[in-house]
């Protein structure tokens, strides 16, 4: 494989765009956590609030570990264009199968966070019981169907 300068440089757009994606991500989760918390703080009995802090504080760790290896996948795509330039082949093969796999891990981190977020709702949805008790089936039923039960 032939690899030339413009290959890592075509990682920038995806890692800036994901980039983007997690801060977003990060000021969502940290706005609903102070929301919570003035909430836990006028009503400490509630202890659905605690959990759906926990899970987001999981969740804001996760983030920030999905940022860091977006960074460090963009940081060894620049390293790697400079090893280009250089003309040291060997080593840009290996910064640039370095900056993939960052890449990669920052992406299974997202795939993780998005559990968590789901396991988020339903933590905020546990005291409707009959929410929690919904599955597919009843989804694909007729509305009527469904108010009978």
């Amino acid at each position: 494989m032939d690899l030339s300068i413009t290959t890592p440089a075509l990682l920038f757009p995806a890692i800036s765009l994901l980039m983007l994606a997690y801060t977003n991500r990060f000021l969502a989760i940290a706005t609903l956590i102070r929301s919570l918390y003035d909430k836990y703080q006028s009503d400490t009995r509630q202890k659905n609030i605690v959990h759906q802090i926990q899970n987001l504080r999981d969740r804001i760790r996760l983030i920030k570990s999905m940022q860091l290896f977006g960074v460090v996948s963009f940081i060894f795509c620049v390293v790697c264009m400079f090893c280009i330039f250089k003309n040291w082949n060997a080593a840009a093969y290996i910064i640039f199968a370095l900056s993939i796999i960052s890449f990669v891990v920052s992406l299974v981190l997202s795939l993780l966070e998005i559990f968590l977020s789901t396991r988020a709702l339903e933590v905020a949805l546990s005291d409707m019981e009959e929410l929690t008790k919904t599955n597919l089936f009843n989804l694909l039923r007729p509305a009527d169907d469904n108010k009978e039960k």
